[in-house]
């Protein structure tokens, strides 16, 4: 929080204008990134024994969420073109689905995994040199370890969007995963996911929303005017409950939430009346 320090706006060296000194950092420096809106359409969803059974006898789903389990990446040179990398990414996607058995039915709930891969060319510069940590130094005969200077690959996801899931019957043999499933998430469904003899499974689409950046070290020289030092003291937390919760503002816009989105995704009717064509 802004008033918990005290950074060059508050202190009097630096509202004065005087540079203390000037320092060399290393940092992350991003070289390239990119950003994607994919709409991914009918993801197999790949389920357990007990799931499978379940799809086997339904009538229909519905799509109830989708989360992202985990991303896998890996980065490599491309081949003739100095300093780019392809970077290679696998979406593993957690499906909650309700199945139904018949129309008044209630649902049974179903989880699941969907999977997506694709890949992402960006430029990381050139960096030929190895470079030697004490992060990890070998204990035995206290030496460090050598890594390549390669960039690092950076991926952001927001949360994905459920668009749409349904039944469907096959046209061939169950589709297998299009990469090794990671044994942790293979523990998150509690078994191995099955290809089941049965015609039927379920497709999903999925709306997702990603930025992919290469990142690389690098010394920069920046200005200094002093340290940032706490001003606020530690405090501890009330034993009484009742006393925290009197702390907490009463949450009007929970009750009485605004009729008009934040500037900048505004649709045309709201903000009439400023003189502008909206």
């Amino acid at each position: 929080m802004p008033e918990n320090i005290i950074c060059p706006d508050n202190d009097q060296s630096a509202n004065s204008g005087a540079l203390k000194e000037k320092v060399c950092i290393n940092a992350p420096r991003i070289y390239d990134s990119c950003s994607d809106k994919d709409c991914l359409e009918d993801l197999p969803v790949l389920l357990t024994k007990p799931g499978q059974c379940i799809i086997d006898k339904a009538t229909s789903v519905r799509f109830n969420d989708v989360s992202v389990c985990n991303v896998a990446v890996s980065l490599q040179p491309v081949p003739f073109h100095s300093g780019f990398y392809a970077v290679d990414m696998t979406f593993y996607f957690d499906i909650s689905l309700d199945a139904f058995m018949s129309p008044n039915s209630l649902p049974m709930p179903v989880k699941g995994l969907a999977v997506f891969s694709k890949r992402a060319v960006l430029f990381g510069s050139e960096g030929s040199v190895k470079v030697y940590t004490s992060d990890c130094p070998d204990i035995q005969e206290n030496l460090s370890t050598a890594s390549r200077n390669c960039p690092k690959a950076v991926v952001q996801v927001a949360e994905p969007v459920a668009l749409f899931a349904h039944l469907a019957q096959k046209s061939g043999p169950c589709p297998m995963p299009p990469c090794r499933i990671p044994e942790s998430i293979i523990r998150r469904y509690g078994g191995e996911f099955v290809q089941s003899e049965s015609d039927k499974q379920v497709l999903v689409s999925v709306g997702v929303f990603t930025i992919v950046q290469l990142e690389r070290n690098v010394q920069m020289m920046i200005p200094a005017y002093d340290f940032c030092m706490p001003r606020k003291e530690c405090v501890a937390s009330s034993e009484d409950p009742c006393e925290l919760f009197s702390s907490i503002d009463f949450p009007k816009n929970e009750f009485f939430p605004s009729d008009c989105p934040s500037e900048g995704s505004r649709p045309c009717g709201c903000g009439r009346g400023s003189g502008r064509n909206e």
